[in-house]
């Protein structure tokens, strides 16, 4: 038996919300989040649905509620026909097309254009609420970035999901060493399928994708595979900030971060600490209301 809870907001409510909701590490993974224009005609207008396989309970409207800072709009609860909402719902996510990339889930075919890179991932709990334009902008950098000469070595991708981006940096740099992380363990046979669904392999050499589950940069193994040359991060503006120190301690002197996950409005404050942790700005782009920043490690001396 599955439900949902219903909100309706203006965009930017339902857009901190959310981001309120992907930095908590202890949510309830049950209750699953996704937000959305309520019609193409009124783009500002925009509806949350929190899916549970229960009827909601009392803490799951206030789980739901204090995701929004000022005071949350009405819950409507509504109860569902028996589905896989969180696969149906990623069903309906169109191709994405960034730089040389073409994303799609199975339901979509290929893009046979000379020069694309096509992969090919499944709708999963690990897709999450899928901030779309930050995974648009991560790709577009990352090409950016190889046609600038860049030449990546050892990579990271911090908060990885379904691997995508991992992918994307040894698409470009196939030689590389690959290490993908994640503080959710359902990532992990996620990512495996992701590799053999894409051909990425998995294993500790060059050309291979070592994944783990950590919080951050706590795990034996990622510090020990340090220093990197790229190091991709695309979370949220929170944990961005809090992890400046680690990443900086993680990166080549010259080395290359690319982060995401941050709102426009938040990237003062992210590159304020990224400045003090030593790091210079590269490359910018915003897509939609989300901002995309390459950074450089400063070299030493």
């Amino acid at each position: 038996m599955s439900w949902k809870l219903v909100a309706l907001a203006p965009k930017p409510v339902i857009q901190s919300a959310l981001a309120a909701h992907e930095s908590l590490w202890d949510w309830d993974a049950e209750i699953v989040l996704t937000g959305s224009e309520i019609a193409e005609d009124r783009p500002d207008d925009w509806q949350l649905d929190a899916y549970l396989p229960r009827r909601p309970t009392k803490a799951d409207r206030e789980a739901v509620a204090s995701l929004f800072a000022d005071g949350a709009p009405e819950l409507v609860a509504e109860k569902l026909p028996d589905t896989d909402w969180v696969t149906e719902t990623q069903k309906q996510v169109a191709p994405i097309r960034a730089g040389r990339f073409h994303v799609h889930t199975p339901d979509y075919p290929a893009d046979d254009t000379p020069g694309v890179v096509n992969f090919t991932i499944p709708a999963s709990q690990a897709f999450g609420t899928g901030q779309h334009a930050t995974t648009v902008g991560c790709l577009a950098m990352l090409d950016a970035m190889k046609q600038r000469g860049v030449v990546v070595r050892n990579l990271a991708d911090i908060g990885t999901g379904t691997g995508l981006l991992a992918f994307a940096g040894l698409a470009l740099w196939p030689n590389a060493h690959a290490t993908a992380s994640d503080v959710d363990a359902v990532c992990l046979p996620v990512v495996e399928e992701n590799c053999a669904l894409n051909r990425v392999a998995m294993g500790q050499g060059p050309g291979a994708l070592t994944m783990l589950v950590a919080e951050g940069m706590d795990h034996r193994q990622l510090q020990a595979r340090a220093p990197y040359d790229l190091l991709i991060a695309n979370i949220l503006a929170g944990p961005l900030v809090s992890l400046a120190g680690d990443f900086a301690d993680a990166i080549a002197p010259g080395g290359s971060l690319l982060l995401a996950g941050l709102l426009e409005t938040q990237e003062g404050a992210v590159r304020a600490a990224y400045r003090t942790a030593g790091f210079r700005l590269a490359g910018r782009l915003v897509n939609g209301d989300w901002s995309i920043l390459w950074l450089r490690r400063r070299s030493i001396g």
